[in-house]
């Protein structure tokens, strides 16, 4: 899979969870991959400061990840 392709799947797993997040008020948005086994994203709105984040980031956002790029070892949040 090219870089291209990585991006634009990691692009549709955020697709498919951004609207559960902005049920709540908040949004995601992909900052980077870095080597082709890390995302950096940034949650944003009410997720930001969320006690639920971390459990939100790794059942939800890593997990859909994985689904389309199964290659992705990490997902992390960068905080603004």
């Amino acid at each position: 899979m090219s870089s291209e392709e990585l991006k634009r799947n990691i692009e549709k797993a955020l697709d498919e969870i951004r609207p559960f997040l902005q049920s709540d008020g908040g949004d995601i948005s992909l900052l980077s991959i870095e080597d082709d086994k890390l995302v950096k994203v940034q949650l944003q709105g009410a997720c930001v400061g969320c006690s639920v984040n971390q459990m939100t980031l790794k059942s939800g956002v890593e997990m859909t990840i994985k689904k389309y790029a199964p290659q992705i070892e990490k997902v992390i949040n960068i905080e603004a």
